[in-house]
């Protein structure tokens, strides 16, 4: 017997097929490299003039977006240490629903910076350090730079609300943010409960129908719903609804049983009973008062015809979730079985039509009068990904309307307040002795990443826009930003541009905690992957399972 040669060292300890990668140049560089091709994808999209990925997922679908969360969701990264600035990036997403471009974009910075202060000889813990230091002085300059007087605002007064919300609209559709904002702070505003604080942004909703401009998109009080009513009765107003979960038709019974039928009399008593039930059933139905049945399952024939006979309007949703929102926006209880309902249980619309929008026939349910408590902007655009794409700046809007109802202070927008951070960190920086000094000033340095992205990507030059933006800051004027449509630094109160104080607190704060989790990695060990025999050779576009 001749045996190979006996593994020695940490090979010995673990299973034949891991990877063992160790010291700085194989892991930390390794990954701070990952890191920074991540936020190398994204950087490009930040900002009104960012551009647009195309990414093609795993299952052929096509996204086409400056969408940072989206591209990083889509993307499927495989790498360990670049899924951590993915999760920043969905954590910023989840949390305040804008500037995860930023969180990606500026861990990636960090990291880089980091590399070059390795690569000078400084250890990874003096750069973490540093690093943190830096993150608490950032957190205490910003809550300095917060306008006057924005942290008191009545959620309810448009301008106040468009004012906050516009930069966020504008970065994901530039120059169709007026248009935008203002359908989405008036959805916003109707469905705005007492208390702002418990907003739910579950209660605007979207509705995508192919065809037409933005010009066209409206906002309804009340739901739209995708499909057409079954019946002929396309219109009621100022109706009763009776939702029934369960579907509308003759229940089989839960036991199974068999009927013998000697003669054709029985036979067609029997299903002339059947019909006289489903008849007592809609009937009782219709006297309760309800003008509208709207089922969660099927609907029967039967059932269908007596609907018609005593002028019920019928809908159908088959999703359940639609459902719940459709009992919400109208009050009504959802009944398990068909029946009688209780006068408590009806709910009440304004008026449900049909109406034929591009070629699409869609259910209105209006509900304008009671405490409306769900509306649904209408987007209208050529083609499915524009669509996506307003979908997304109307998810960001709410987000920041959730996020202003918490806490509505502001900051001044276009790379003004990454400025003047840059500027006071460096001259922290100088008062500080120990090696983190060099860290702090790197992270100030990173900061300057932002406005150099926002010139680049508006195609200006990015080293005189800086220059002037920091000679501005210097004299003292700190509302001084990039006006990109102009090519000039501006007073971005002049111009209304302000970012949510939230949104960059915590964008910096998960930046840098994902850049110290990275650099705090000396090791990577990988088991070697589990699974049966290997994969084979897939043809092309074809998913995994």
């Amino acid at each position: 017997m001749v045996y190979g040669m006996q593994p020695y060292g940490i090979q010995s300890m673990l299973k034949e097929g891991h990877k063992h990668l160790s010291g700085l140049d194989e892991a930390v560089i390794k990954n701070i490299d990952a890191c920074k091709q991540l936020s190398t994808i994204t950087r490009t999209s930040l900002g009104p003039n960012g551009m647009n990925k195309m990414v093609i997922n795993h299952l052929d679908k096509l996204f086409v977006t400056n969408d940072a969360a989206t591209i990083v969701n889509e993307l499927e990264v495989q790498h360990p240490a670049a899924k951590i600035l993915v999760l920043a990036g969905k954590a910023q997403q989840e949390e305040i629903g804008d500037g995860a471009n930023l969180t990606v974009s500026f861990a990636g910075e960090l990291l880089q910076n980091a590399e070059e202060l390795i690569r000078m000889g400084l250890h990874p813990s003096e750069i973490i350090i540093g690093y943190t230091k830096a993150i608490n002085k950032t957190v205490e300059i910003l809550d300095e730079l917060v306008e006057k007087g924005s942290e008191k605002m009545d959620v309810r007064i448009k301008e106040e609300v468009i004012k906050r919300m516009i930069a966020a609209v504008a970065s994901k559709q530039f120059g169709q943010e007026d248009i935008l904002c203002s359908l989405i702070a008036d959805a916003c505003i109707q469905v705005c409960p007492q208390n702002p604080a418990n907003f739910n942004v579950d209660n605007v909703r979207v509705a995508k129908l192919l065809g037409g401009g933005l010009h066209n998109c409206t906002i309804v009080q009340g739901m739209v719903l995708k499909t057409d009513a079954v019946g002929s009765i396309k219109r009621v107003e100022k109706a009763k609804v009776a939702v029934f979960a369960g579907g509308v038709d003759t229940s089989a019974t839960e036991t199974k049983g068999t009927v013998l039928i000697h003669s054709a009399e029985q036979l067609e008593n029997y299903s002339k009973t059947e019909e006289a039930k489903v008849e007592e059933l809609i009937k009782a139905v219709a006297e309760s008062g309800a003008k509208v049945i709207v089922s969660g399952g099927s609907v029967g024939e039967m059932a269908l015809h007596f609907c018609e006979r005593y002028k019920l309007m019928v809908l159908k949703i088959s999703s359940k979730f639609e459902l719940r929102r459709f009992c919400r926006t109208t009050g009504a209880v959802a009944l398990l079985k068909l029946g009688r309902p209780c006068p408590d249980d009806l709910g009440h619309v304004d008026s449900v039509s049909v109406e034929e929008i591009g070629g699409v026939r869609v259910t209105v349910v209006r509900n304008e009068e009671g405490g409306n408590s769900v509306s649904t902007v209408v987007l209208r655009g050529s083609t499915d990904s524009i669509l996506d794409d307003l979908e997304r700046a109307v998810d960001d809007g709410v987000n920041t309307y959730k996020a202003m109802c918490r806490d509505s202070r502001i900051v001044p927008g276009a790379a003004a307040t990454e400025i003047e951070l840059a500027r006071r960190l460096k001259e922290f920086s100088f008062k500080e002795t120990g090696l983190d000094q060099y860290a702090i000033a790197k992270f100030a340095e990173s900061f300057e990443m932002i406005p150099k992205t926002l010139a680049e990507n508006a195609g200006l030059n990015a080293m005189e826009i800086i220059s002037s933006l920091y000679a501005e800051h210097a004299s003292g004027n700190i509302k001084v930003g990039i006006d990109l449509e102009e090519g000039v630094c501006k007073d971005v109160s002049t111009v209304n541009v302000w970012d949510l104080h939230v949104t960059k607190f915590f964008a910096l704060k998960y930046a840098a905690d994902a850049a110290c989790t990275v650099l705090r990695v000396d090791q990577i060990i990988m088991a070697k992957p589990a699974g049966g025999p290997g994969k084979r050779e897939q043809p092309a576009g074809m998913d995994e399972d």
